[in-house]
């Protein structure tokens, strides 16, 4: 039996107070409580009591040091605790990704550990052990036939949009995953951590419990572990012959110059923005450039862009649920939109209403009918 102090045993007992629902996010303080994100909102976990700073800094440690080994760690760069402490005082924060153990089973997660007022403090994502088919997440199946049908391309550019913890990551996975297992890609992924993990085996659909090779090659890369940033890392991907790119977030202009560059080049590109709608989207990637490059921008995203699905995390009445917004750049009217955005056009809220796409007011107008969201939340969470 784990120690309650060590992150496996503060893990263990989570998952046993919470085993009617499901966890996404741990959230440990120096001096404080534990607080768990679950399919129910934020809970406080009072019977795990107040964290004492030391127990904290041994489950950072402990955390730390769980990273799978680099083929380098011979050479002085393993994981060890000083470095942990090394890297807080050189930059206040660490992410990170790794695998704890919880009643019996791995767990992989995506770990952040910070400074702030109160000390020393731990973010823990807990990924889902098995990528989820579309349908189940809850996107429309038409949207996710849409989306299987446009990855097959030989070149574009696909966008997950929204806000931090609605699910952007896990959508991604299961994208990659059902080409992985359906065709013959190289699939490159650049990602800050790596979240979730691509074997290079599969289970056979014609002989069930059998395991054979996927047709795909999946190559992951991590920030600042293989590769020095998601410049440098999309710089050097193109010499490894990809036909899929991911980019596990777009934070700048420069990645969001080389995305649209990649796939003006033919390969297809996936990554994320933080945005809130599909349309928005398009305001957040014209704030990268100066006002005298949006017009030739939008140009290329008129010949580049794919899809924008835009996603949100709700708190329903029994469970977290999503609502979505859709935009597919497969028609002419959808393109001239996209090309003559300024901000302030319409042309691209009309695309919205036109067959194969879906409005974020639709989506969250469904969930409400169907009882599934609150009216409070319903009314919190419309565009206009």
């Amino acid at each position: 039996m784990p120690e309650t102090n060590t992150p496996a045993g503060i893990f263990e007992e989570l998952a046993a107070m919470y085993s009617d629902r499901e966890i996404s996010d741990v959230q440990i303080r120096s001096g404080g409580l534990i607080y768990v994100h679950t399919n129910r909102g934020l809970e406080i976990a009072e019977s795990s009591g107040i964290q004492p700073p030391e127990a904290v800094s041994q489950m950072a440690e402990a955390l730390f040091t769980s990273q799978t080994a680099e083929v380098w760690d011979g050479l002085g760069t393993a994981n060890t605790a000083e470095k942990m402490w090394e890297l807080v005082k050189e930059r206040r924060v660490i992410d990170m990704s790794c695998e704890a153990g919880v009643l019996g089973s791995p767990v992989r997660m995506r770990v952040q550990i910070h400074l702030s007022e109160h000390g020393l403090g731990i973010t823990c994502r807990w990924l889902r052990a098995k990528i989820t088919q579309l349908e189940s997440l809850g996107i429309d199946p038409l949207i996710a036939d849409s989306l299987r049908e446009l990855i097959q391309r030989r070149f574009g550019l696909g966008l997950i949009t929204g806000p931090t913890g609605s699910g952007k990551s896990t959508t991604l996975a299961a994208l990659l995953d059902w080409v992985r297992r359906n065709f013959q890609k190289h699939i490159v992924t650049i990602e800050d951590p790596i979240e979730y993990r691509y074997g290079s085996t599969m289970e056979d659909p014609n002989q069930p419990g059998q395991q054979i090779y996927c047709p795909s090659l999946v190559t992951q890369q991590e920030v600042g572990r293989h590769t020095q940033s998601y410049q440098s890392g999309l710089k050097e991907v193109l010499r490894k012959a990809p036909h899929v790119i991911l980019i596990g977030e777009i934070r700048d202009r420069q990645t969001m110059e080389t995305c649209i560059e990649a796939a003006q080049t033919g390969h297809f590109v996936l990554s994320t923005l933080h945005t809130r709608g599909a349309v928005k989207t398009f305001d957040r990637i014209l704030e990268f450039f100066p006002k005298e490059q949006h017009v030739s921008i939008l140009h290329r995203l008129g010949e580049t862009m794919t899809f924008v699905l835009s996603q949100g995390l709700l708190t329903g009445f029994t469970r977290r649920v999503l609502v979505t917004e859709y935009l597919q750049n497969t028609s002419e009217p959808v393109s001239a939109g996209i090309r003559a955005y300024d901000g302030s056009a319409t042309s691209l809220a009309d695309a919205l209403r036109s067959k194969g796409n879906l409005r974020w007011d639709q989506s969250l107008m469904e969930l409400y009918r169907e009882g599934l969201i609150p009216e409070n939340v319903f009314n919190a969470n419309l565009m206009g």
